[in-house]
């Protein structure tokens, strides 16, 4: 039975007031980072420039800031995101099949522990997180930044992937091995394909994570050949004032390469869904 039209009409008009919230400050971000400066602090502000400049884009691009390019920082962050959805993706689909096809004793204990884990703040890790990189030398280093982010990014997806493993019927599995395929050949034909909606948003949390982690990179690296993008942005905030042309800029640019991650990666999710359940 349809719902009666007014309340359609209700529900759409909250999801366009909800989006347009949530949209508001990105389309203020963007607007800013095009307008000069007598624009940005005008006493009466417009939602569009009146005389749009890309000067604030080519300062952060070609300035140098703190005397390492743009595109170094840029290079560093996509190593860091990169790695950490590659590695977490693999290891938490592994952990994800063992816990939802194999019954072993402190398995409900581990299942608890997962979300514990993920109610602990962030910011009372530092310190402990400082200390143990520090004793296994790998403070300053992209390494160890990288197992950080890791580990944080594999509970999530642990527990989101559980739940995908968990809804394949097992007699698809079992198809498989009377067809002749071994085990990492179910994995990769069978398994895989209908599990990928789920791999497909794991890695878009894990590199959100990091690419916009701020704390831990400002704590462990050092070096400003090592720093991120978020760490790029804190240049342009000072004493005397903040510089909000090359900030919009800066932080537009920093946005940029997650659309086009999740740009990419949304395709595959409607794909996953019916990939090698059938067989020909």
């Amino acid at each position: 039975m349809r719902a009666p039209l007014w309340r359609r009409i209700a529900l759409n008009a909250a999801g366009i007031g909800v989006f347009l919230i949530s949209a508001f400050p990105v389309f203020w971000m963007v607007s800013t980072a095009f307008k000069p400066n007598g624009e940005i602090f005008s006493a009466t502000p417009h939602p569009l420039p009146e005389h749009p400049t890309l000067g604030h884009f080519r300062f952060v691009v070609g300035g140098g800031i703190a005397g390492v390019s743009f595109w170094h920082y840029l290079a560093n962050s996509a190593i860091l995101a990169i790695a950490t959805v590659l590695i977490s993706g693999l290891l938490a689909l592994l952990a994800a099949t063992a816990v939802a096809r194999f019954r072993f004793r402190f398995r409900t204990t581990f299942l608890i522990m997962l979300l514990i884990v993920q109610m602990v703040p962030c910011e009372a890790l530092v310190i402990p997180l400082f200390v143990d990189l520090k004793r296994m030398d790998m403070l300053n280093s992209l390494v160890g930044l990288t197992a950080v982010y890791v580990g944080f990014a594999l509970p999530f997806g642990i527990w989101m992937l559980r739940g995908f493993v968990a809804a394949v019927p097992k007699e698809l599995e079992e198809a498989a091995a009377l067809d002749g395929a071994g085990h990492l050949r179910t994995f990769f034909r069978v398994l895989l394909p209908l599990v990928a909606p789920g791999l497909v948003a794991t890695s878009v949390f894990s590199f959100i994570t990091a690419w916009n982690e701020f704390p831990f990179a400002y704590t462990f690296l050092k070096d400003q050949d090592k720093a991120t993008l978020p760490i790029m942005l804190q240049f342009f905030f000072g004493r005397s004032g903040n510089d909000w042309g090359p900030i919009m800029a800066a932080s537009t640019l920093l946005t940029l390469p997650v659309i086009a991650f999740f740009l990419i990666v949304q395709r595959r999710m409607v794909s996953g869904l019916v990939a090698g359940a059938v067989k020909g």
